[in-house]
């Protein structure tokens, strides 16, 4: 036959169950975790983004190394970006952010806040080359030269001059020029480890170029930012040299019939003049 539980145990089942109870009731909502995180980085100035902008709460970014102290950044934050640069400068390291969705009282003692993760970032590997600053370039006779800039980074040397891509990159680093004939689509494209392309071309034809920093060893975000385009001028100065000689050519050409004509009626007038008496 069935026989209930002892008055003992029902009363601890119930205390148990009311403590549950109490517990769930008594506990607030979960503030939401952001979404979308992504990284976005050129020349390894780097931000962090997420999404959705909070309402009555705040964002706090963790950064957490493989090898490194886990830093804090944009601390309390109601933004949804994080410039996270400056935390970032062992640039062969991978890094991992956590997000967190806090409220002001939150901080304030050891409870750990919701957060999201986002996907892993390695500097080194992931950011993007910006566009090459071109300084010169001369189209002479069957030469082309160019020289351009290597884009500049946020990190310093300590004499408060900025590192160049170049500086940190170093022998991985390449340049891409891409040149063809003014209004013409055929490409062609030369490589360089230095600042400078120096090119054969046809003497008589313009060209027009533009350079693009590469990284060979990467599997991804190989090609970097383009550089403006621009095209040379060849034979321009020959032209306009000759578009002086004929202006010239052509007031000679006016010129000169009138100053025939004036010196022709000037000698008629002195031969009409009668000739004095002594």
């Amino acid at each position: 036959p069935y026989r209930s539980a002892p008055p003992r145990m029902l009363r601890a089942r119930a205390a148990g169950w009311t403590l549950l109870l109490c517990a769930l009731l008594g506990r607030s909502p979960g503030l939401p975790t952001a979404v979308n995180i992504t990284w976005s980085s050129i020349n390894f100035k780097t931000i962090l983004r997420w999404q959705p902008k909070p309402s009555d709460y705040f964002y706090t970014v963790e950064i957490l190394g493989q090898t490194s102290n886990t830093q804090r950044k944009c601390i309390q934050t109601t933004e949804t970006e994080c410039d996270v640069t400056d935390v970032l400068r062992n640039v062969r390291e991978t890094y991992t952010a956590h997000i967190l969705s806090v409220t002001s009282s939150r901080m304030d003692n050891f409870e750990q806040p919701p957060y999201a993760v986002s996907e892993n970032f390695t500097p080194y590997n992931q950011t993007i080359l910006g566009k090459p600053e071109i300084q010169n370039y001369t189209q002479k006779d069957s030469k082309m030269s160019i020289v351009f800039k290597d884009p500049l980074t946020p990190y310093m040397f300590p004499n408060g001059s900025f590192q160049s891509v170049r500086d940190i990159f170093k022998n991985d680093l390449e340049y891409k020029l891409y040149y063809w004939k003014d209004q013409s689509s055929g490409k062609k494209d030369a490589t360089t480890k230095s600042n400078k392309f120096e090119i054969n071309v046809e003497s008589t034809k313009n060209y027009c170029f533009y350079i693009q920093g590469i990284i060979p060893s990467r599997s991804k975000s190989r090609t970097g930012q383009e550089s403006m385009v621009l095209c040379t001028k060849y034979g321009t100065e020959v032209f306009i040299i000759l578009a002086a000689v004929a202006v010239a050519v052509l007031a000679l050409a006016i010129a000169l019939p009138v100053i025939l004509c004036k010196r022709k009626r000037a000698k008629l007038a002195r031969e009409k003049q009668p000739l004095n008496g002594p």
